[in-house]
This record gives structure tokens, sequence and C-alpha cells, in this order.
């Protein structure tokens, strides 16, 4: 694990544990089991949806992206601040505003009912 990852930890204390699981050459971030951030290149990412998305792109951080068959894919997912890597409440900010957008986007469990 990379020493930047390893930091991240250091990074969202403030807003609770958190696990980096390796995954396509780079790390999922996770909070209780539920993935708001990835990780490519020593870039921190994080996940966004429609609540959320326009505090991202009022500060110009770009979506991630990547080559997939030839074409560039996008993924709800945006560059973090600088600014969450000197500040714990900045960064206890942007963890809980892209884990809420994890939670809104996890899909729900349908259990089948128990026959009798």
């Amino acid at each position: 694990m990379s020493e930047f990852v390893e930091n991240l930890k250091e990074v969202f204390a403030q807003f609770g544990s958190i696990e980096a699981k390796r995954m396509f050459g780079g790390f999922g971030v996770y909070h209780d089991n539920l993935m708001f951030g990835l990780v490519a290149g020593d870039v921190l990412y994080l996940k966004a949806d429609e609540e959320s998305v326009g505090a991202f792109r009022n500060l110009g951080l770009p979506q991630f992206e990547y080559i997939k068959s030839g074409k560039i894919t996008k993924i709800s997912y945006y560059m973090a601040p600088e600014e969450i890597f000197d500040d714990s409440g900045q960064a206890e900010e942007w963890a809980v505003r892209a884990f809420e957008a994890a939670l809104r986007a996890r899909k729900p469990v349908h259990k089948s009912r128990a026959r009798k």
C-alpha cells in the first residue's frame, strides 16, 4: 500500500475509521463497508451524485475517467479538494458528503418473504 493511501487514515481521522482495499490497479476507500472514495495514481477521488456534484464542479474539480474499450468512461467520483489534506474539518465535511452520496447510491436489499 502506498504512503499516500496509508496517510488517508490520518486525513479522515475526524470522520471515522476507513479501510483501503486494492481494486483495478488502485484502491477503494471504505467507511462502514461502503466505498466513498477511490485512489488512482495517488490521487483521491470522492463519490458524488446529483445532490453533491455541484460542490465539486464549483471548485473545478475533475471527474474520474478511464479508458474502456478505446472510449473514455466517466464514473461518479470527483477529485478531492487539496484543502482536505491540511484541514481535518474540511476532510470530515467532504468525507461526509461523499459517504452520504454512497449511501444514496446503494441499491436496496430485497429480502424474500419467508414461506409458511
